[in-house]
């Protein structure tokens, strides 16, 4: 039997709950038996049936005796649902597969020893690397209670985000603009800054048909986001993060048309504090951010270590120009010592475009 080929198409069906299961993890999980699969699903929908439910559910009786292979250890907990070592024990399997140890800290690694107690083989560790990418977010907001915050920009080969117009429609191609759709409609909350909804009218939303809508973030120190803004016009919630010196009157007009109001302390220099921010956003349950941010908000967020990954698209494109901003703005460093350094750098074609993508910081085992 080939755990790796068997861990792999389990690896394929978890994405499938993307967007729809935050703050819960994505699984996937297939039950072979005699080199047969007899029952596979993956976890559709936050507080539906998890993915080894839906496989022993297809497999019925046949589960008894078959492998489950899955791409987290399964759960042992009651939360939304019941725990999934019962259910696999109940069936009857007689060995468990999975690629993640259980990162939860109430229920950490328990499922282990609770199937071994019961007689059924456990393996684990199996394609762990790819596993631990696909669950990134939620291997950071489980510890954590914060939301994994990915950095998006589309920039030309120069690195220039726009022209000395601030015209940035389109730098990158129309591959890599899906790409963004994919990521929005995957992710539990798109942010940007003021200035992005003041010079562009963002909508924010996954143009995709059938995916997940994202909840809008705009940091907004004064409350100037219009209230006949595009992203009001999409069903999704839009959350405004505004200091103590917004007016009155501006965040009565934005309750008034369904923005919910953030009061969010401010840092050196007057901007908000973004770590403020990614706690309240994790007490709602946004375990994943995407920020759409300009050079302002990058700069923000770079210097006050709230990004875990960045995702760069690089056009085969140059734009030239000392005017023409960049991905991050601020004042910059003086010292090359003093520059951010990145980890395991990746690099994938997207059209016509190179998407590029980074850790702030090594992954956590």
């Amino acid at each position: 039997m080939d755990d790796l080929a068997w861990m792999r198409r389990a690896l394929e069906f978890a994405p499938l709950g993307g967007g729809w299961t935050s703050p819960n993890p994505l699984v996937g999980c297939v039950l072979v038996k005699g080199d047969q699969v007899v029952g596979e699903g993956y976890h559709a929908r936050l507080g539906g049936p998890h993915a080894e439910v839906v496989a022993l559910e297809m497999a019925g009786d046949r589960a008894r005796g078959a492998t489950a292979y899955v791409t987290l250890e399964p759960c042992n907990h009651t939360g939304r649902t019941g725990p999934c070592t019962q259910a696999l024990i109940r069936a009857g399997v007689s060995r468990v597969v999975y690629a993640v140890p259980d990162p939860n800290p109430l229920t950490a690694q328990q499922a282990d020893a609770v199937l071994r107690s019961a007689g059924i083989e456990v393996e684990g560790g199996v394609i762990e690397d790819e596993a631990r990418r696909l669950n990134e977010v939620f291997l950071k907001y489980i510890r954590t209670r914060q939301p994994f915050v990915v950095m998006k920009m589309a920039m030309s080969l120069d690195g220039k985000i726009a022209t000395t117009t601030r015209e940035s429609r389109w730098v990158s191609g129309e591959v890599s603009r899906t790409h963004v759709h994919e990521l929005r409609g995957t992710l539990s909350a798109v942010m940007v800054g003021i200035g992005t909804v003041l010079a562009d009218d963002p909508g924010l939303d996954a143009r995709l048909e059938g995916a997940h809508q994202p909840t809008r973030v705009v940091v907004d120190p004064r409350a100037e986001t219009p209230p006949d803004a595009r992203m009001f016009r999409t069903p999704a919630p839009v959350l405004i993060a505004h200091g103590s010196e917004a007016p009155d009157e501006r965040l009565e007009a934005l309750a008034r048309v369904g923005a919910a109001l953030l009061p969010t302390p401010t840092v050196d220099g007057g901007h908000l504090d973004l770590r403020a921010l990614m706690v309240e956003l994790g007490r709602r349950e946004l375990s994943g951010v995407l920020l759409e941010g300009g050079g302002g908000l990058n700069a923000s967020a770079i210097a006050q270590g709230i990004v875990d990954k960045l995702v760069f698209f690089v056009a085969p494109k140059l734009i030239g120009g000392t005017l023409s901003p960049g991905p991050l703005g601020g004042f910059g460093i003086e010292q090359m010592t003093e520059a951010h350094a990145l980890f395991d750098l990746r690099c994938y074609p997207s059209g016509e475009d190179v998407r590029l993508e980074a850790y702030t910081s090594p992954l956590a085992p």
